[in-house]
C-alpha cells in the first residue's frame, strides 16, 4: 500500500492493481522503434499469483490479467499521463493509456450526460476540473448530450423539448464553472441530432451489439440508469446498448465517466473482443461523491439535500453542509437479512474502500483539492494536501463545526462565479428559471404518441401486410408457398405489402447477421415469388424495413423507445430466457414500431408469440388495431419423420436443380391409400390447384385405367384412398410439375444478374459456415 493510501486511511486491494489487459501482449517492435524519442518498454513475464487473483470480475471475462508491461514515458508525456490518470479512481488499463499517448498526438475522450434536471456540484465543478485535466493533455473532450436517453428514462416527464432546455442549462453551468471550452477543446453533440443524421451508421452498430449479448449481461448494466433489475421497462435495455454504441460512434479513445457507468463501459470492451476490434477504449472511471446523508453511496438529484447544487445560495450550502453526515471514526454497519440480495442498481459506487464514508471529507478531497495547487484553510492552518486535513480531523485537532465552516467557505467561493453568471446573463437566467419551474411542476409522464408514417413513403394506409419469414441460407419452396398463402389471405380490396425485416434479421442474428447474405435471401425470395406466382406479385408492394426506417429515422426510433416504455421487460421477453440474446427483445420492439408505422388493415406474421403483444400494444395507441391473419398454408414437407432421411430429402429448395426435384419426389412418402399424409397430393394442391389454378393430368395406359385429370384436392384423395390412383402414377405427374417449376426458377436466376449473384452469395455463405465447423 502506498503512503498516500495509508495516510488517507483507505485500503487499496490487489484487485485494482493494473496490468496489461485485453488480449495479446503488444508487440515490442513498433514501440521499440520510437523508444529513443518517447518511451522504453520493459516486459516482465512473471506475474505474482496474488496479483492475478485480484482483478475485477468484469475484467476477468475478456480482459484477463496478462504479464505487466512497464513503459517509461518522456517527461512531457509522463506529465500528461499523470494528469489524465489523476481523473480516475480506476483506469483500464494504464498500459493502454500510455500506448494511446504514444500512438496519438491528440485523442478523443467522452462522457455522456442525461439532461434530467439540476446539476449537483460533482457534475459541475468536479467534472469541469476533470475535463480541464484531459484537454490540457491534448485530449478533445466530447460531451454526448443524451436527450434520447433521458426520454427513455422518463426524465422531465418524457418531454423531449423540456429535456433539450435542461441540456442547454447544463452547458451554461459548465461554462460558468471554469471549464476551458476554447479552441474546440470541448465539443457538445446532441444524441438526437447526431444519431438521426447518421442513422445508417449508428443503428446497425447498435443492432450488432444487441445480438452479441444476452439479457442477463444487459440487465447488469441497469446501474447506469439508477434502476433495479426487476423493475425495468423494455426501453431500458435499449439504454446500455445505445450507450455502448456511442463509444464507437464517437470514436472515443477514452471513456471518462463515473464508476457507476463502469459496467456498460466494460461492455464496450467486451464487444471489441466479440467483434474482433483490435483497439479497445480506455476506461477512466472517476470517483463518485458520497451523498450528504448517512448511508448515501452517491448524490441524488431527486433528493435536494443529498448534495450541493450548482445554483444553491449561500444559505442553501450552509444549511446542507451543517446538516451533513460527518463521522470522525468508522461506524458499525448493520448486517443485511439473510434473504436480502443485492441488486445491481444498489451496488456500491466506490472502488477504493473508505471506512469513514464522510461526505464532508469527500468534498474537501475531490472538489476543494481538485484544481492543481489548491489549498484548504481551516482552524488557522492552510493545508496543501488532503491527508493532513483528514489526519487532523480524525485526531480531533479539527472539530466537526470548524471543518464544516471552512468547507462552506470553500464551496461558496467555487460557486460564486456560477451564481453571478445565472444572475447577470439573461440567457442563463431564463434557462435556470425554466428548469426550476419544471421541477416544481412535477408534470405527469408525457408519453406523446409518435410514429413514423409509412404513407409519407408512398405505402398505402389500410393495406394487408405480410412480414416475410426470417432469412435462412437455404430458402425452401415451402417458404415461398407460405408467403404466397399469406399474401392471398387479405381482403381482396386491400393493397398488398410484403415487408422485408432486414434490420430485424440482423438483430436476431439470422445468417450470422451477414448483411450480404440477408439481402441475398430477400432477393432470392422475392424473385422466386415473382416466378412462381407472377400475377399475384404484380399487385404486391415490396418494402424493405431498413429503407423505410432511414426515410424518417428520428420518428421511427422514438416510436421504438416509446414501445419499450409502454411494456415491462418481462412482457417483451416472454418465451426467452435471460441467457438468450437481448436482440430478441429489441426485435419485438421494432416489429411493434413497424406496425404502427404501416397502419395496416390486416397483418400476417409467422411469429405467433407476437399475437398477444400486438393486441395489447394497439389497446394503448390512437390507431385501429389490424386484423391478425394466421398462416394457413398447406405443408409440402416430403417425409413423415418416421424413417431415416437426410435434410435434402425432406423439402424442396428454391435453387434445387431439376434432377434433385425428381429424386426428392421419388423418395417422398406416399403410402397407398393414406390421404392423411401424402406429400405428392399436398404439392399438387398447392402448386397446381391453388397457385397455378390448373389441372393435374395423369397419363396411364388403358390397362391401368387410362388418362385422368383432376381439378380438386378432394377428387385426388377420393381416388387415392380407394386405390383407383396408384402412388407411382401420382408421383410421376406431380414430378413433372415440380421439374417444370424448378426449371423456371433456374431460368429466372440465370436471366437476372442480381438473382444469380444472390444465389452465389448464399452458396458461399453455406460453404464458409461448413468450413468453420
Amino acid at each position: 500500500m502506498s503512503s498516500l493510501h495509508a495516510n488517507l486511511g483507505l485500503s487499496k486491494t490487489g484487485k485494482f492493481t493494473v496490468y496489461a489487459v485485453g488480449g495479446k501482449m503488444p508487440s515490442i517492435s513498433p514501440i521499440a522503434s520510437v523508444s529513443s524519442k518517447k518511451a522504453q518498454v520493459v516486459l516482465d513475464d512473471k506475474v505474482p499469483k496474488s496479483k492475478k487473483e485480484g482483478s475485477k470480475k468484469e475484467s476477468k471475462k475478456k480482459d484477463d490479467v496478462k504479464a505487466p508491461v512497464s513503459i517509461e514515458l518522456t517527461p512531457e508525456l509522463q506529465a500528461k499521463y499523470d494528469a489524465i490518470l489523476s481523473v480516475g479512481e480506476e483506469c483500464i488499463s494504464e498500459v493502454e493509456l500510455k500506448q494511446l499517448l504514444l500512438k496519438k498526438d491528440s485523442f478523443n475522450a467522452y462522457d455522456g450526460f442525461e439532461p434530467s434536471g439540476r446539476m449537483h456540484i460533482a457534475q459541475g465543478v468536479f467534472k469541469a476540473m476533470n475535463v480541464n485535466k484531459i484537454t490540457s493533455s491534448n485530449g478533445v473532450f466530447i460531451f454526448w448530450v443524451a436527450d434520447w436517453f433521458a426520454l427513455m428514462n422518463d426524465k422531465m416527464g418524457g418531454d423531449l423539448d423540456k429535456i433539450k432546455v435542461v441540456g442547454e442549462y447544463l452547458k451554461q453551468v459548465w461554462a460558468a464553472s471554469g471549464m476551458d471550452m476554447s479552441e474546440n477543446k470541448v465539443i457538445f453533440k446532441w444524441a438526437s441530432d447526431e444519431i438521426t443524421n447518421n442513422a445508417s451508421t449508428y443503428w446497425p452498430k447498435m443492432l450488432d451489439i444487441a445480438r452479441r449479448f444476452n439479457i442477463t449481461r444487459i440487465k447488469k448494466c441497469c446501474q447506469i440508469m439508477g434502476r433495479l433489475e426487476g423493475n425495468l421497462s423494455a426501453a431500458q435495455v435499449l439504454y446500455p446498448l445505445m450507450q455502448c454504441t456511442d463509444v464507437f460512434f464517437l470514436k472515443a479513445d477514452v471513456c471518462q465517466l463515473g464508476v457507476d457507468q463502469r459496467k456498460v463501459n466494460m461492455l464496450a470492451r467486451e464487444y471489441c473482443d466479440a467483434a474482433k476490434i483490435k483497439f479497445k477504449p480506455v476506461i477512466l472511471s472517476h470517483h463518485m461523491l458520497f451523498g450528504l446523508k448517512a448511508g448515501q453511496e452517491k448524490m441524488s438529484k431527486s433528493d435536494p439535500d443529498s448534495a450541493v447544487f450548482m445554483e444553491d445560495s449561500v444559505e442553501d450550502v450552509t444549511r446542507k453542509i451543517m446538516a451533513a453526515y460527518c463521522p470522525s471514526k468508522p461506524e458499525a454497519v448493520a448486517a443485511k437479512p439473510a434473504e436480502t440480495s443485492d441488486d445491481a442498481g444498489k451496488e456500491s459506487m466506490h472502488l477504493v474502500e473508505d471506512d469513514l464514508k464522510n461526505p464532508c471529507l469527500d468534498y474537501i478531497q475531490n472538489i476543494v483539492f481538485g484544481p492543481p495547487n489548491s489549498t484548504f484553510s481551516c482552524n488557522g492552518t492552510t493545508y496543501d494536501h488532503f491527508p493532513a486535513v483528514r489526519a487532523d480531523f480524525v485526531s480531533g485537532k479539527i472539530s466537526e463545526q470548524k471543518l464544516k465552516a471552512s468547507l462552506i467557505d470553500a464551496l461558496n467561493a467555487l460557486l460564486e462565479p456560477v451564481r453571478a453568471h445565472f444572475t447577470n446573463d439573461p440567457v442563463a437566467k431564463d434557462l435556470l428559471a425554466k428548469v426550476q419551474q419544471y421541477k416544481k411542476e412535477k408534470a405527469p409522464l408525457n408519453r406523446q404518441f409518435r410514429r413514423m408514417d409509412a404513407s409519407q413513403a408512398n405505402i398505402p394506409v389500410g393495406a394487408h401486410v405480410v412480414f416475410a419469414p426470417p432469412p435462412t441460407a437455404n430458402p425452401t419452396l415451402q417458404t415461398a408457398v407460405d408467403v404466397i398463402a399469406q399474401l392471398s389471405s387479405g381482403d381482396a380490396s386491400s393493397a398488398k405489402v410484403l415487408f422485408l425485416s432486414d434490420w430485424n434479421a440482423k438483430v436476431l442474428s439470422s445468417c450470422d447477421a451477414d448483411e450480404k447474405v440477408i439481402n441475398a435471401y430477400y432477393s432470392v425470395l422475392t424473385k422466386s415469388l415473382a416466378t412462381i406466382s407472377p400475377s399475384l406479385m404484380e399487385s404486391v408492394l415490396v418494402v424493405k424495413q431498413s429503407e423505410l426506417i432511414l426515410s424518417d429515422p428520428s420518428n421511427y426510433w422514438i416510436s421504438v423507445i416509446n414501445v419499450g416504455r409502454a411494456f415491462n421487460l418481462n412482457v417483451l421477453q416472454e418465451g426467452f430466457d435471460d441467457s438468450d440474446a437481448v436482440g430478441n427483445v429489441i426485435g419485438r420492439m421494432m416489429t411493434l414500431a413497424d406496425l404502427s408505422s404501416l397502419n395496416a388493415k390486416s397483418v400476417s406474421i409467422q411469429d405467433t408469440a407476437m399475437t398477444s403483444i400486438i393486441t395489447e400494444y394497439f389497446k394503448n395507441i390512437p390507431l385501429d388495431a389490424p386484423t391478425l391473419v394466421p398462416l394457413d398454408a398447406t405443408s409440402i414437407f416430403l417425409q413423415d419423420g418416421g424413417v431415416a432421411t437426410t435434410e435434402n430429402s425432406e423439402y424442396f429448395l428454391l435453387d434445387d436443380p431439376k434432377v434433385h426435384g425428381k429424386l426428392k419426389m421419388k423418395k417422398a412418402f406416399c403410402e397407398p391409400g393414406n390421404v392423411d399424409f401424402c406429400p405428392p397430393i399436398s404439392v399438387a394442391s398447392v402448386l397446381i390447384f391453388t397457385i397455378a389454378k390448373a389441372k393435374l393430368d395423369i397419363s396411364r395406359s388403358p390397362d391401368n385405367g387410362g388418362d385422368v385429370s383432376y381439378s380438386t384436392e378432394e377428387a385426388i384423395k377420393e381416388d387415392f384412398k380407394s386405390g383407383a390412383l396408384h402412388p407411382g402414377d401420382l408421383k410421376a405427374a406431380v414430378t413433372k410439375t415440380v421439374v417444370e417449376l424448378l426449371t423456371k426458377l433456374a431460368a429466372a436466376m440465370k436471366a437476372d444478374k442480381e438473382f444469380t449473384q444472390a444465389g452465389k452469395a448464399m452458396k458461399a455463405y453455406i460453404k464458409k459456415t461448413k468450413n468453420k465447423k
